[in-house]
């Protein structure tokens, strides 16, 4: 039985494909790539695309997440597939680094910190042919934030002109990451052997990369997750002087609040609140820096993140904090697959030493902040103004498990805290 397009004929490209297993039937040359290396030209470019051919020194592709998106379009004939990008013009609006923390083999490893100028470093490789693409953008841009609007009117901020414009809106340099992960400094930052890592990243995508099986001579993934953002209040510069205070907020995505506004948790209040602490700091000459990373649901995704609300409530006794992180260990069998190893090489791109007010109430991101040599003056968790009353829950939760708070754990509070339940009765 035909279905779809009658008059269309399912067809293959025909072109040969051999198998990354059958790696003595594969012409490989690909380009030297010696991470770590200060020098640009010693250190070569990263080549992650289908039209790199021979020359390909990275398994995966360039676009993390949208790689698969970019297929389809491929697929349905609305994508050239031998594309190459125009980069006239697309240069950063403000140059960042190079800093020392750029090299050396386990300093950055999840990110390409020479990925922003790939023109500029590997022109005349680009000239000869080679498709080099660039994995870090970036811009500028103004912010325009119910909250901050709300402030404004409070008498909590005022506007400058400059940073905070009349209008409200928030001036800043905001900055694309696209993941890429050198192998051997990511096994080591996790604590585990390259080859045990390169095993379970092949087995937990169900196979999608031989390359980690078989060509253990290629040390770069481009894996198909979600990208960073990191949003500048202020002289970019400023973030690498340690004499100039920064106000920073790590935040990990969490689509229902930062963008709908649910209040079973306190991200997007927490969000908020950064950047206005970081406008702030910036209005006095001072640097604020938030970085958004993809990791909805504590990494573990959006649906289950909604499989443990549902057993949240409803569960004996109702939603309460004695079985906040108990739930979520039950659905997903880890608390929270984060681990926050990897999340400090953004703010070594920026040259980070030290942060003098961090915005965060994790341990977890603290210590990985920590451990990679940036100092830590001041912790600074969410007043409970912003708490909203559903997410008391959560906030009783984390103070009992540990995590930083202003406040000392007040047990009668813990114990007396109930969600709301499922099903609201009217």
């Amino acid at each position: 039985m035909a279905s779809g397009n009658d008059d269309k004929e399912t067809s293959f490209t025909g072109e040969h494909i051999i198998l990354t297993s059958h790696l003595e039937q594969m012409k490989t040359s690909p380009v030297t790539l010696n991470w770590g290396e200060k020098d640009a030209r010693k250190r070569g470019p990263i080549l992650g695309t289908s039209q790199s051919g021979a020359k390909r020194n990275a398994i995966g592709s360039h676009s993390g997440s949208y790689t698969i998106y970019r297929a389809l379009s491929i697929a349905a004939g609305h994508y050239p597939k031998d594309h190459r990008p125009d980069l006239e013009n697309t240069s950063p609006t403000t140059p960042i680094g190079p800093f020392d923390t750029w090299s050396g083999d386990d300093s950055i490893v999840s990110i390409d910190p020479l990925g922003a100028n790939v023109y500029e470093y590997f022109k005349d490789q680009i000239t000869e042919g080679l498709d080099i693409r660039p994995t870090i953008a970036v811009t500028q841009a103004h912010l325009n934030i119910p909250e901050i609007h709300e402030s404004i009117k409070n008498g909590e901020l005022k506007p400058d002109g400059d940073i905070v414009k009349e209008n409200g809106e928030i001036k800043v340099t905001k900055v694309a990451f696209e993941p890429v992960w050198y192998l051997p400094g990511v096994a080591k930052r996790l604590g585990v052997e390259e080859g045990e890592l390169r095993n379970i990243l092949f087995q937990e995508t169900g196979g999608m990369f031989p390359e980690l099986i078989t060509r253990q001579d290629l040390k770069v993934l481009l894996p198909p997750i979600g990208s960073t953002t990191a949003y500048i209040f202020g002289d970019p510069k400023n973030l690498a002087n340690s004499d100039v205070e920064l106000t920073c907020r790590v935040h990990d995505e969490c689509n229902g609040s930062d963008v709908f506004g649910s209040d079973i948790c306190t991200c997007r209040p927490y969000l908020t609140y950064g950047i206005q602490k970081a406008a702030e700091a910036a209005q006095k000459g001072q640097a604020g820096l938030v970085v958004y990373y993809r990791k909805e649901g504590r990494a573990l995704g959006e649906v289950t993140k909604f499989l443990v609300y549902n057993a949240r409530k409803r569960q004996e006794g109702g939603d309460t904090p004695a079985n906040y992180f108990h739930r979520t260990e039950c659905v997903a069998g880890v608390q929270d697959a984060r681990f926050q190893e990897l999340m400090p090489d953004i703010l070594l791109y920026f040259g980070v030493k030290k942060i003098h007010h961090l915005h965060s109430m994790s341990n977890m991101k603290y210590d990985a902040i920590v451990n990679s040599g940036i100092k830590v003056v001041n912790r600074l968790s969410i007043p409970d103004n912003l708490i909203p009353a559903d997410a008391q829950v959560e906030i009783q939760a984390k103070k009992a498990a540990g995590y930083f708070s202003d406040d000392e754990v007040d047990e009668s509070e813990f114990a007396g805290t109930q969600g709301r339940e499922l099903e609201e009765k009217s």
